[in-house]
């Protein structure tokens, strides 16, 4: 996996001020996060589904990449024992009861990771039930146990949890590499303001052919 530069691989930050003209140098000690990518987001019959899966080819070739290097991955689910256990999040975003397990540790089949990016022997499922992959999970002591300075982002959506995770990531002083080609949302102009945000403001947004070293 080579290493991108910043500043040639950054996304424009376009008309924002030279405030926010900064950039991240992404250091040695990488790991991949992988946020959701379950059946709830690409199965055709879940109102929860994106109009594409384009973005499950970009992860699977990071996930490779990533693997070869050494590099650990780490993959979230979204996942509820009950209405209560989904708080205010479950409430205003109904269709996330369909990721209520169905009995105490089972993992509801809208929940199950896509076959193309599932984890393998030795890779951490973090569970969540909040949009960001650090809010109320371990993973930032995981990261740091493992001397992680550098965190790679693909999944979904990119204005939801990709997003809130790539905020908790550099509020953790964790450097947030945000795949352009492996993050998906609902709509291309939600897709193109999300990037530019997190460029502006959060991450650095790569191209895939920057990870993988093309």
């Amino acid at each position: 996996m080579a290493a991108p530069d910043a500043a040639s691989s950054a996304e424009s930050s376009g008309g924002f001020s030279s405030g926010f003209d900064g950039a991240l140098t992404p250091g040695p000690r990488r790991a991949v996060i992988a946020v959701d990518l379950m059946r709830a987001y690409f199965d055709e019959e879940s109102p929860l589904c994106l109009p594409s899966n384009d973005c499950l080819a970009g992860a699977a070739a990071v996930l490779a990449s990533a693997r070869a290097a050494g590099y650990p991955v780490f993959h979230t689910v979204v996942r509820f024992d009950d209405a209560e256990h989904g708080g205010v999040f479950l409430r205003k975003v109904p269709a996330l009861r369909l990721l209520i397990s169905p009995s105490p540790g089972e993992t509801p089949s809208l929940g199950e990771l896509m076959s193309q990016v599932a984890p393998i022997a030795g890779e951490t499922v973090v569970v969540k039930q909040s949009a960001s992959a650090f809010f109320g999970t371990d993973l930032a002591d995981q990261l740091r146990a493992a001397e992680v300075d550098t965190v790679i982002i693909v999944g979904v959506s990119t204005s939801g949890c990709v997003r809130a995770t790539a905020v908790d990531a550099v509020q953790h002083n964790f450097v947030p590499l945000v795949v352009r080609e492996a993050v998906g949302d609902r709509d291309d102009a939600v897709q193109r303001s999300a990037l530019y945000d997190l460029q502006a403001k959060y991450a650095e947004v790569v191209g895939l052919d920057a990870i993988l070293g093309g």
